[in-house]
């Protein structure tokens, strides 16, 4: 049963500030009174009965409460907009073109997954998809080319302008690593970061200024780099290959191979990151309905299972006696 002091509100509120990482940053979005946001805040930290963040020097930052109640608050936006978006279909269905772009990393699978779904309710809707980075993303939403754009921010990308666009949380998660289905680590859920340390790492390289590289944990100091890849459907196949392991964002984790596990790091330094659904201030309807789309998806991933990486590994401990990352450790 639900928490009678919860509210569609507050949990807006929590979710923003968690993404936002400040309290001052969030009531700026929503166009509250920063005062109105912390009541917002300890009136769903009591409703809950524990406290949602923890106040640091630069903003906030989710206790694991608050990160749970955000997932789950992800979800019950995602289901709210979705049902508004399948009564507005009742009533009319959605025609003309929708033009898309998005980071890489949402491109194999939260975005083909929204479209999927968009498209099912709305076969004379067509759908235009752009790869590209977060400031070609950024500028194609800013000057119309675009109507919806995805990409991700947080404290350890860089800071990107997005005056004027309108901000749709779809996901807040952390980093997570791959590793091959072998590793010593694959079994378990989660790991403390300092059992990586002497991982050898297989890291991205950007391809201009101003792009996550994605190398290796960030965190971790004089990390060893064993191969540099762009594409993260190489770098996921070195992993598999039991080369090294690589860096995840969660919103990438459902397309891995099927020789490599994803686990959880636990890293109190680490700052998690929030997937975004750009558009303009005022939204078309399929603009607004691939982004609810686009939650819905977020949502199915952020509540995902970790039952099939533990069985991904039992196989590979079953088919192979030790794993070739271990051996390959400090080779490179």
């Amino acid at each position: 049963m639900a928490a009678p002091g919860l509210t569609i509100s507050g949990l807006r509120v929590v979710q923003q500030a968690a993404a936002l990482g400040s309290f001052s940053a969030a009531a700026e979005e929503l166009g509250y009174a920063q005062s109105a946001i912390s009541r917002q805040v300890a009136a769903i930290e009591a409703a809950v009965g524990a406290p949602l963040f923890h106040r640091i020097a630069r903003g906030v930052r989710p206790t694991e409460a608050g990160t749970v109640l955000v997932e789950h608050a992800t979800a019950v936006f995602a289901a709210l907009e979705a049902a508004e978006t399948a009564i507005a279909r009742i009533r009319e269905r959605l025609e003309g073109r929708l033009v898309l772009a998005s980071i890489p990393v949402a491109m194999s699978v939260l975005v083909p997954r929204a479209i999927a779904r968009l498209s099912r309710g709305n076969p004379h809707l067509d759908i235009s998809l752009h790869e590209g980075s977060t400031p070609v993303v950024i500028q194609r939403v800013r000057h119309g080319l675009v109507d919806v754009g995805v990409i991700a921010v947080g404290e350890e990308l860089p800071e990107y302008d997005l005056e004027g666009l309108r901000r749709d949380v779809l996901l807040v998660a952390g980093l997570r690593v791959a590793v091959p289905a072998g590793h010593r680590l694959a079994g378990r859920d989660r790991v403390p970061v300092n059992e990586l340390r002497d991982e050898p790492w297989i890291v991205g390289q950007a391809a201009g200024e101003n792009e996550p590289i994605f190398a290796a944990w960030p965190t971790l100091t004089d990390a060893k780099v064993a191969y540099t890849s762009r594409d993260w459907p190489s770098r996921l196949g070195m992993v598999a290959a039991g080369l090294g392991i690589a860096v995840l964002p969660n919103i990438a984790a459902a397309a891995i191979p099927a020789d490599v596990v994803v686990i959880d790091v636990e890293d109190s330094a680490h700052r998690k990151r929030s997937a975004l659904a750009l558009t303009a201030t005022e939204p078309t309807d399929a603009a607004r309905a691939m982004v609810a789309a686009l939650r819905t998806e977020a949502a199915r991933i952020a509540l995902s299972s970790p039952t099939a990486n533990r069985m991904r590994a039992q196989d590979a401990r079953q088919r192979t006696p030790s794993a070739p990352a271990d051996k390959a450790r400090g080779r490179h």
